[in-house]
């Protein structure tokens, strides 16, 4: 397959670029702010956008993406409003957009239909954490169907085998989990992390690697950067917006994002 996700990846390979995926929870903090804020990602330097479909119980996200996710179903987001917001971003950007949610409310809404409404609106790749490699056949079968690319999470507790399967049933790039437990953890990145990275490297060779959870600055990104082909950064960007009281965080965000940008780059 062939989509945004893939033309922006292969693009960093040849120019030796580090992407920079920004994951943002769909209205939050507000449904009309999230076009707006995924424009400032962009001329950031974002290279892609992670939409958050917001869930009352997720599986892996912490404290600051559920507080989002919560703050956002408060503000009435459905699955049909996450489509709406990805219809206004693609009115003027071509910027990859992965949806990530949790099976439960895409099973709600019909798996078939989900795929079909996704790839018509715009989405280009699927992240729902709780479908297992073992039981993906369908969900695998539609998304690719409809040119979306799935992809798939490994964490440190992989076995080698099990990052092959892995790799063999994503598309776009496998999401290298770098810590055990949930987003937004700041007690810093293992030391473990680039021997992780390096079994992950050997073992995933059909796939980009992008790295996430647990990074927090453009030291972080910085350190990452010779051990995978990008970063994935959601928390500590959600974390800064629930700490502009005045509403203003466009300033706060740009500058997180380019510092990001400058880690990645900066190698």
């Amino acid at each position: 397959m062939n989509n945004r996700i893939h033309k922006i990846l292969n693009t960093c390979r040849k120019t030796n670029r580090k992407a920079l995926s920004i994951f943002i929870t769909a209205g939050f903090p507000g449904i009309d702010a999230t076009p707006s804020i995924v424009k400032t990602l962009e001329k950031a330097g974002a290279d892609i956008i992670e939409l958050g479909i917001p869930f009352s119980d997720p599986l892996a996200d912490g404290p600051t993406i559920q507080h989002s996710s919560d703050s956002a179903i408060k503000n009435g987001v459905t699955i049909t409003t996450v489509f709406d917001i990805v219809a206004k971003i693609r009115r003027d950007s071509d910027i990859p957009i992965v949806l990530m949610g949790y099976v439960n409310p895409v099973m709600a809404y019909g798996m078939e239909k989900f795929m079909k409404t996704a790839a018509t609106k715009g989405v280009d790749g699927l992240i729902v954490p709780d479908i297992p490699v073992e039981e993906s056949g369908e969900y695998r079968e539609f998304a690719l169907h409809n040119n979306l690319a799935p992809i798939f999470l490994a964490a440190p507790t992989s076995s080698d085998e099990r990052l092959k399967q892995i790799d063999a049933a994503s598309e776009g790039f496998v999401y290298c989990v770098s810590l055990t437990g949930v987003t937004g953890k700041t007690n810093g990145l293992s030391d473990n992390v680039s021997g992780y990275l390096k079994r992950c490297k050997k073992c995933i060779t059909h796939n980009p690697i992008l790295v996430g959870f647990g990074i927090s600055s453009g030291k972080d990104a910085h350190d990452l950067a010779p051990h995978a082909d990008g970063i994935i950064v959601g928390s500590a960007l959600i974390k800064r917006i629930q700490n502009q009281r005045n509403g203003d965080y466009y300033p706060e965000i740009n500058a997180f994002v380019r510092d990001l940008r400058e880690g990645l780059d900066n190698n």
